[in-house]
């Protein structure tokens, strides 16, 4: 019997995680890392069964057809399935573009899948050798660094985006890791500021943000790309 995806939730319609176009997202159950500021924590654990069959997904993306553009697997962590790459053939098989949003965990399933992939949003946590401050997982790195060069060298569409916060990517980190990242040929970076709503971590959701990053090091940074974005949450 074929392994169906264990979806944690679904979102029909998305003006926000596909550039451009109007998405269904997908949210896979599952993520081996524990990052402080994530939003998402229920759908860390990998549950024995999907809360939603994968049936009834497609049947929902069926009545999406020639209202979105895409469809967008995202998490959790959506290469943590070993399911994922035939949900993506029966998305293609609907016309739909693919979307994947992942933090780079599994590079031997991300290579199998790029193939299908239209569009994808790597979650860079930190330059390589600091990911552990993160992620809670030593070697996290590694994994994070084959991904990438296998993003770019595929020629796959592609967004970098670092979730940043003061205590745990000062100024000089986010120069660090922005120059890995332009070196490596990414062009379309995004820096999107922590956000303390919904976040368990209370060390970080306390934390003062006014002042961060430097109008230098944001000036920097922009300089380094063909696109560039800062998404001030306000915070």
């Amino acid at each position: 019997m074929a392994r169906e995806l264990k979806v944690g939730g679904v979102t029909p319609f998305s003006a926000t995680d596909y550039p451009g176009q109007l998405a269904a997202v997908v949210f896979v159950q599952g993520c081996p890392w524990r990052c402080g500021y994530c939003h998402n924590p229920h759908l860390q654990p990998r549950a024995s069964d999907a809360l939603t069959p994968w049936a009834d997904v497609l049947a929902l993306l069926r009545r999406r057809v020639g209202l979105v553009d895409a469809v967008v697997f995202s998490g959790g962590e959506a290469c943590m399935d070993p399911a994922l790459e035939n949900a993506m053939r029966d998305v293609k098989a609907l016309g739909f573009n693919v979307g994947l949003h992942t933090a780079c965990i599994y590079p031997q399933r991300l290579t199998q899948v790029l193939p299908l992939v239209d569009w994808v949003g790597f979650d860079i946590k930190a330059p390589f050798a600091h990911y552990r401050a993160i992620t809670g997982v030593a070697g996290s790195g590694d994994p994070a660094r084959f991904c990438l060069d296998a993003i770019v060298e595929s020629g796959v569409a592609h967004e970098c985006r670092t979730t940043i916060h003061p205590a745990l990517l000062p100024d000089a980190a986010l120069l660090e890791l922005a120059e890995t990242l332009a070196n490596k040929g990414v062009s379309n970076y995004v820096l999107q500021q922590f956000r303390a709503e919904g976040c368990s971590d209370t060390r970080l959701a306390g934390s003062a943000l006014h002042g961060y990053p430097a109008a230098a090091t944001l000036a920097h940074i922009a300089a380094m790309f063909p696109r560039f974005t800062f998404r001030n949450h306000g915070n």
